[in-house]
């Protein structure tokens, strides 16, 4: 699109002005944003920043949840020429200090108290950061730092100067080109410091009207914003599609209050990842086992029904009379009252990605008439690059290549894309750059799949973490951790696994329960616990994590490339991982090698054969205060199947 994100929202506010941009549930109360108050917002902080010397092309952080007068500074950074750059609001301040630095950031726009300590504390490390404004004032009243201040006192400084130079605003928005930089984001830093991604308003808009244009979307679609601002798949759903497209974001009273906000708006356009769909679904059926016989009995028998007939309805096939009349009743009594209970009754499309999502969980969603579908991108290609159809859509494919798109899979079965939407490069790290962009415009995904026979898009793992095993039965075969991790996932016992057998003469995982799915097998098994850490040490939750286990084994059996990936031993961990541990990133992405180094003791265990392994850990907790877990962990042998040969 040959725009930028600032020309759009005056585009909005000039042809609609008293039209919906925003909602902000705020004290139980939705409050309205108009595009015309937005545009005037966004003008009185651009005005301040100016006033404050935020220069061209200077980077400027945005830390916070999604805030209306956040959104309106990110739009009033990128109309001065200067570029926003967004950072996770529940990250440490360790982990703001880099990105400051690498960005050379001066200023800082803040949610609230808790992201202003966490600037404050890394100032010693950061002493270029002199400036830092604060949208929510409480607890901040004694705060006599140097630079602090008020959003609202930037706003007024920035209404005066408006008054003085009423055509300055508009003077700098015409300035920037759709080739500037609209925006840098920081990846998760799997494997070590985060890279700054950088992208333009060309790239980021001709994506955002791109995967617009595949699903129809317009201005009347609502969305509700409550994944982090930070991580480009929120940026581009709730930021560059929404100007694009001009309709409304709805952000969320807290972290706390998504569900009952998400039932109040009944967004038409959602997105997702996996764990949100999971969590979403382990609810409702958690309330299942504790409903009436009548009730659940009901339940259990619809949704057989809706597994059976539910994804050909959808995707419009021929199903038999008596099937359709009786999912019209199944309607009415099961699948209509979810969906209005899990705030989907309104979803005309919805989206997951991010990782892969169990065949279960999917069929589950379209079964009771929700779109769900899946789709394919990065933050390197600002997201869209793969979009299912409505009428393809299926649990094994990301879906077929959208506008624009060009894919080729290389010799070692990498995926490399084409496309209008790739970045501009990574800041200040031209050979990470070279190592991912050819000179022909080609990006190097990291990822491994292939193309079938439909045109679909299929992926492995990574192809970095894609390994063999060396030695026993099974040397030499194929190890796809991230496959086998996905799969067992796709139990909602299991909240997350780390597999391990590259270089090795078997696989092992550990493993985390749900600690409410498996909670609440336990309660209505009598079983008492007291905490995560003795619940996932119990015999009877070791069992039923090995059933797990032996299912995904059978599974791995039938799959010839795959059927030396089977798990032979396991063991639970006697805590969940968490990113403030740094075992998971801010996405909650698993980092393997860092949990290898620091579970190393239990890595050894778990292939030196020991039957169990004492272990003590360092947590953090959410205070910031520091403590120890301790557990004798339990480990178990799971069952094995031979390969099954395909038939000749």
């Amino acid at each position: 699109m040959d725009t930028t994100f600032p020309r759009l929202m005056l585009q909005h506010a000039a042809q609609r002005p008293g039209a919906a941009a925003m909602r902000e549930k705020e004290y139980g109360i939705w409050q309205t944003l108009t595009w015309a108050d937005l545009a005037k917002t966004a003008e009185h902080l651009a005005c301040g920043l100016h006033q404050a010397g935020l220069r061209r092309g200077e980077h400027m952080v945005v830390i916070g949840a999604n805030r209306p007068r956040l959104y309106a500074t990110m739009l009033a950074i990128q109309s001065l020429g200067a570029i926003p750059v967004p950072l996770y609001q529940d990250a440490v301040a360790a982990e703001c200090a880099f990105p400051i630095n690498n960005a050379e950031v001066r200023m800082a726009i803040v949610e609230d108290q808790e992201q202003v300590d966490k600037l404050l504390e890394v100032r010693e490390q950061c002493p270029q950061l002199q400036s830092i404004w604060y949208d929510d004032p409480r607890g901040l009243r004694n705060y006599g730092d140097p630079g602090l201040a008020s959003l609202d006192s930037l706003l007024d400084a920035g209404r005066q100067f408006a008054a003085q130079q009423p055509g300055f605003f508009r003077a700098q928005v015409d300035s920037v080109s759709p080739d500037d930089v609209a925006a840098l984001f920081f990846t998760s830093g799997t494997t070590g410091n985060p890279k700054g991604v950088v992208h333009s308003h060309r790239t980021l808009l001709d994506r955002a009207r791109a995967g617009a244009d595949f699903d129809r979307l317009t201005e009347h679609e609502e969305v509700l914003a409550y994944l982090p601002p930070a991580w480009v798949g929120q940026n581009i759903f709730s930021y560059a599609m929404w100007l694009a497209c001009g309709y409304i974001v709805n952000c969320p009273e807290s972290g706390s209050t998504v569900m009952i906000d998400l039932k109040e708006i009944g967004p038409t356009y959602y997105f997702a990842p996996p764990r949100v769909f999971e969590g979403l679904l382990t609810t409702v059926m958690i309330r299942m086992e504790d409903a009436g016989a009548i009730k659940r009995g009901m339940f259990h028998s619809f949704m057989a029904l809706a597994r059976r007939v539910g994804p050909a309805l959808r995707d419009g096939q021929s199903v038999g009379a008596l099937d359709r009349l009786l999912y019209k009743l199944g309607d009415v009594l099961v699948y209509g009252p979810l969906r209005n209970n899990l705030g989907f009754s309104r979803v005309r499309v919805a989206y997951t990605a991010g990782e892969a999502i169990g065949p279960d969980l999917f069929t589950f969603y379209r079964s009771i008439g929700i779109n769900l579908k899946q789709l394919y991108g990065s933050t390197e290609t600002a997201v869209f690059v793969c979009l299912q159809p409505d009428d393809q859509v299926r649990a094994d494919t990301v879906g077929v290549p959208i506008q624009g798109v060009e894919i080729k899979v290389a010799v070692n079965g990498e995926i490399l894309v084409r496309s209008p939407g790739l970045l501009k490069g990574y800041y200040k790290n031209d050979q990470a750059t070279s190592e991912v962009l050819t000179n022909d415009g080609w990006y190097h995904t990291s990822d491994a799949g292939f193309i079938d026979a439909q045109g679909h898009l299929k992926i492995i793992d990574r192809v970095k973490d894609v390994g063999r095993i060396v030695g026993g039965s099974n040397d030499g075969a194929m190890f796809a951790p991230k496959y086998v991790e996905n799969k067992l996932k796709f139990f909602p016992y299991i909240k997350e696994a780390v597999a391990y057998g590259d270089g090795r003469d078997r696989v092992c995982v550990m493993v985390n329960i749900d600690f409410d799915a498996v909670g609440n097998w336990a309660e209505r098994r009598n079983l008492p616990y007291a905490g995560y850490t003795d619940l996932a040490q119990k015999p009877e939750v070791y069992e039923l994590v090995k059933e797990c286990v032996e299912k995904v084994n059978a599974d791995l059996a039938a799959d010839d490339k795959l059927a030396g990936s089977q798990v032979s031993r396991f063991l639970i961990l006697h805590k969940e991982l968490d990113a403030d541990d740094g075992e998971l990133t801010r996405t909650n992405k698993v980092r393997r090698g860092f949990i290898a180094g620091k579970y190393q003791v239990l890595v050894d265990a778990l292939y030196g054969g020991q039957q169990e392994q004492y272990i003590e850990t360092q947590v953090k907790f959410e205070d910031g205060r520091t403590g120890v877990v301790s557990a004798t962990l339990r480990i178990v042998d799971a069952r094995t199947f031979p390969a099954v040969k395909a038939a000749a």
